[in-house]
């Protein structure tokens, strides 16, 4: 029987399936594996990952939600594609509102709270991609640096925007156009600069070096964003489509 907590609710069943439904979605979403701009289907993804349209369509609810797909009228739905407007409007918010809470941190950060942030440098330091300084990938929550650091803001205004609203729409980006090139050791070496100045206590300093990290990063993904744009320009149609189609793993 499959259980329900009150009447008119998901199945719990399938709440749970959502959920990891979501989960690999957005995960393919932020690795690039959904292409931006790409059109998604739900009769194509529930053969995909083998679930029925309910669970489906709630994970789709919640990438909507979470602003990683958009539905266009009569088009359906598509993986987001920001402009280069709407991009640098985004690292704008996020050079205010991290640095912001990166001064916060550093008042109201506990002892433990920022073993964390060591703890989970130690762990990116043992990633091959960013041993061989080829990408700096953070998973999600607590294995994400900026997630800790916002959280550690005891702000909850701060949380709800950086964790709740914007977080899946920074971290495409951040994954798929910061993360290369020169840009993960300069990254990783900025970071303990950042916990540093964090543990120390000094908020200026920890709102100083957030904000310089940000803007770095924010150079970097524009110019690797506008390099995109041009690649997508010279790809024959064909190719376009090609790439719009590919499947996320499982």
């Amino acid at each position: 029987m499959t259980s329900t907590t009150s009447s008119g609710e998901i199945p719990l069943e399938a709440r749970t399936l959502a959920e990891r439904v979501f989960q690999q979605l957005q995960d393919a979403i932020v690795r690039g594996e959904l292409p931006a701009g790409s059109k998604i289907t739900e009769p194509g993804l529930a053969q995909t990952y083998g679930i029925s349209r309910g669970p489906l369509r709630e994970a789709m609810r919640r990438l909507e939600a979470h602003r990683l797909i958009e539905r266009e009228p009569h088009v359906g739905a598509r993986v987001v594609k920001l402009s280069m407007r709407e991009l640098l409007e985004l690292f704008d918010m996020r050079e205010a509102l991290e640095s912001m809470a990166a001064r916060l941190a550093a008042r109201h950060m506990t002892t433990g709270e920022v073993q964390a942030l060591r703890d989970v440098l130690v762990a990116h330091e043992e990633q091959g991609d960013l041993d061989q300084a080829e990408a700096y990938y953070q998973r999600e929550g607590d294995l994400d640096f900026h997630y800790l650091i916002v959280r550690g803001s005891h702000n909850r205004m701060l949380m709800t925007t950086l964790c709740d609203d914007l977080y899946y729409l920074v971290r495409l980006y951040r994954t798929q156009y910061s993360a290369r090139g020169g840009r993960p050791q300069r990254a990783f070496v900025e970071h303990h600069r950042i916990v540093d100045a964090i543990a120390s206590g000094d908020e200026e300093l920890a709102e100083q070096l957030m904000r310089r990290h940000v803007i770095a990063a924010r150079q970097t993904v524009a110019e690797r964003y506008a390099m995109s744009l041009d690649d997508d320009r010279e790809l024959p149609k064909s190719t376009g489509k090609a790439l719009s189609r590919r499947k996320p793993s499982t």
